[in-house]
């Protein structure tokens, strides 16, 4: 029997599930099943006949949320869906079309930037160490994510408050350096992967077209992340229609510093009047006293989402704790023997997590848990079934299988993994050796978990495997994870310690603007919220044992308690149905013709500006001035890059036809539905006062 996509929907997921056509915003605080939401949205349209999955693109920010979309859709039965990041998507577009792009071969995508960086910088007379070249590639990245060059890169960082690596015409030398090191080697790197698709799909309409063609309906989830970059991939991915649902929490917005802004997400329904908005606030996750906790941590901010105040949907339970050490290492000692006492009671360590702004915190912590007998697990960036040791085990269990292993599951899979050297004891060594172990380990406790699900087969475990590897879909070790803030974002667990709540570490002592100070609100915000049963926050007057106690609590939780308690009503799930309309699609038109010699136009440009390159034509250049400094301005007060308003090719071609009503600005390529209703009384203001 077919599932029924709208069952066990809240009346917001539900209201949001049935949203199938146009622009859908859903505003999804921490805990209110927003992944729920959209997956179910995105089955439901499947099943109603009005979406094709073939034709239905998600994007997210991780493999691991991905892996997860793509699960809970094979769940709801639905087959076919394209769930993949904003670069695994442009990346394999991009592939598809690099024969039509260029005659050679895809160049290769460069996995760091380290090596290329340190050689631009050595260049450019500029140090090389390690910590300067991770910062030193930290500012390209943000500078090509937010489409910056030239003086504008150290113009955009003073306006942020972003200190830089060096000074900015240094930064602008290594960024060119670093460049040309790239072509001269043929290589390109993660940002350009999205820099070429924009461009390839903005230059050629043949390759745009059979991209809109294959892909009808978009899903973004964690949209208060998107960056300028990918904000320009979505709009050139959807072209003028504008089937696209939205899913995120500006409250959430911990990225910035890489260029992500959650002016996307807060201006949707400026940008589109007639969207339908959804706000989830029935909290499933947290318990009344840790959403609390969260309600009035976010809500002492200038900035909170404050229609976004939380509902928790769960019984009473005990009161998160706050509690004050002389050091950081007795308060390493005692988050220790706490957890201890968890797991002494019967509480899982894959349950239980500590949680910290930076990582140079996690070295006290490792060494307290490894005194106090309590295993741990280092929250990393690499994808579990990426690492060597992990696919050197599941080719040694496959080949088990093969051989007609029969013993028990667990038994089997210890015995292929302890001619790897994997022992039952932790090895008491830190980094590469214990992060192999703590792979294997994982191997061990998941084949311990499905022994009886699977009947003790050994090939049903290394296939199990395999779907897992396929939707990055990690299994946990019976260890307690110690993770940053940053790591822990989208997760969650029982039990969280949050240490280091004190000013200097939460805000860190660096965050000097109001922007970067909010910032780190949103992280005590976000660490807050990981936690469903037990919350517990902790802070050391001193750094070291007999050191000055000169530290103070976090401003964000002395503030929060002190705040009142708002009371349940306060807090409302919204809909707000829009039209509930899409803009059709494009039908395919013969090609455009020269509006002087009625020729066909070849080129993008010839065809923006509808006349070829050497007919005559004549251009009204006080009207072309003012054009120009109406954009440089409506872009700054925007914070995007000004072709991003209206390229230098769409602003001669209004200077020289000179629409005098909308229908004709329309009609002149460029200028879609959106930027139409955004700048269209602007432009015609212009036009009318300059012709």
């Amino acid at each position: 029997m077919p599932i029924d996509a709208l069952a066990g929907l809240d009346d917001e997921q539900r209201a949001a599930a049935e949203a199938l056509h146009g622009p859908v915003v859903i505003l999804a605080g921490a805990g209110t099943g927003k992944t729920r939401a959209i997956t179910h949205r995105i089955a439901h349209g499947v099943s109603a006949g009005q979406h094709d999955p073939r034709r239905t693109l998600a994007v997210t920010f991780t493999t691991r949320a991905a892996g997860e979309m793509r699960g809970r859709l094979r769940g709801l039965g639905v087959d076919g869906v394209q769930v993949r990041t904003f670069h695994a998507a442009a990346l394999r577009q991009l592939r598809y079309f690099w024969p039509r792009l260029s005659g050679g071969e895809f160049p290769d995508v460069l996995p760091s930037k380290a090596r290329l960086v340190a050689e631009a910088a050595s260049r450019c007379r500029l140090p090389t160490d390690s910590a300067t070249v991770r910062d030193l590639a930290s500012d390209l990245e943000w500078a090509k994510v937010n489409l910056l060059e030239g003086e504008a890169i150290g113009a955009r960082a003073a306006a942020l408050g972003r200190s830089l690596a060096a000074d900015a015409p240094a930064v602008e030398q290594v960024r060119l350096a670093y460049e040309d090191a790239k072509s001269t080697r043929g290589l390109i790197d993660f940002e350009d992967v999205l820099l070429v698709t924009v461009g390839a799909l903005d230059n050629r309409p043949d390759i745009a077209d059979e991209v809109r063609s294959a892909y009808r309906w978009f899903t973004v989830d964690e949209y208060q992340d998107v960056n300028p970059l990918q904000q320009r991939l979505l709009d050139v991915w959807l072209g003028d229609r504008d089937d696209v649902c939205v899913v995120g929490d500006a409250n959430q917005t911990i990225y910035s510093f890489t260029g992500a802004t959650p002016a996307y997400l807060t201006g949707f329904r400026q940008r589109y009047p007639d969207a339908t908005e959804v706000r989830l606030v029935r909290c499933y996750r947290s318990t009344p006293q840790i959403v609390d906790l969260a309600n009035r941590v976010i809500g002492a901010g200038p900035s909170a989402a404050t229609d976004l105040v939380l509902r928790s949907q769960r019984e009473a339970a005990p009161e998160p704790t706050i509690d004050a050490y002389d050091d950081d290492v007795d308060e390493a000692a005692q988050v220790a023997r706490r957890a201890r006492e968890y797991l002494d009671s019967g509480v899982p360590a894959r349950e239980i997590a500590v949680l910290f702004r930076i990582n140079a915190q996690s070295a006290e912590i490792e060494e307290a848990f490894a005194e106090a007998g309590v295993p741990v697990i280092l929250k990393g960036t690499e994808r579990f079934f990426d690492r060597a040791e992990v696919r050197e085990a599941v080719t040694r269990l496959r080949g088990a299988a093969r051989a007609g292993a029969a013993g028990p599951l667990p038994d089997e899979v210890r015995a292929v993994l302890s001619a790897m050297g994997w022992t039952p004891e932790a090895p008491r060594t830190s980094g590469a050796v214990r992060e192999r172990w703590e792979s294997l380990v994982a191997l061990v406790t998941l084949a311990e978990e499905l022994a009886t699900k699977l009947d003790d087969s050994l090939t049903a475990f290394v296939a199990e495997l395999d779907s897992r590897a396929e939707l990055q879909h990690a299994p946990v070790a019976d260890g307690v994870t110690l993770a940053s803030i940053h790591a822990a974002k989208g997760l969650e667990w029982p039990v969280v310690f949050v240490v280091g709540c004190s000013e200097g570490l939460l805000p860190l002592q660096h965050a000097e603007t109001d922007d970067q100070v909010e910032e780190e609100r949103r992280l005590a915000y976000v660490a807050i919220t990981r936690a469903a049963d037990r919350l517990h926050l902790s802070w050391a007057r001193s750094r070291q044992p007999g050191g000055r106690q000169t530290r103070s609590l976090s401003r964000f939780i002395e503030e929060a308690v002190g705040v009142a308690r708002p009371s349940p009503g306060e807090a409302r799930g919204f809909v707000r149905r829009g039209s509930g309309r899409a803009r059709g699609e494009r039908r395919q038109k013969g090609p455009a013709t020269c509006r002087i010699c009625r020729k066909s136009l070849v080129t993008a440009r010839e065809r923006t500006l509808g006349r070829c390159e050497g007919c005559p034509a004549e251009v009204n250049v006080d009207l072309l001035d003012a054009l120009r400094e109406w954009r440089l301005q409506t872009a700054r007060s925007q914070e995007v890059p000004a072709y991003f308003v209206f390229t230098d090719v769409t602003l001669l071609a209004i200077a020289e036809q000179e629409p005098r009503d909308e229908e004709a600005l329309a009609g002149i390529p460029g200028i879609g539905p959106r930027k139409l209703a955004d700048y269209g009384e602007h432009v015609l203001d212009l036009v009318a006062s300059y012709s």
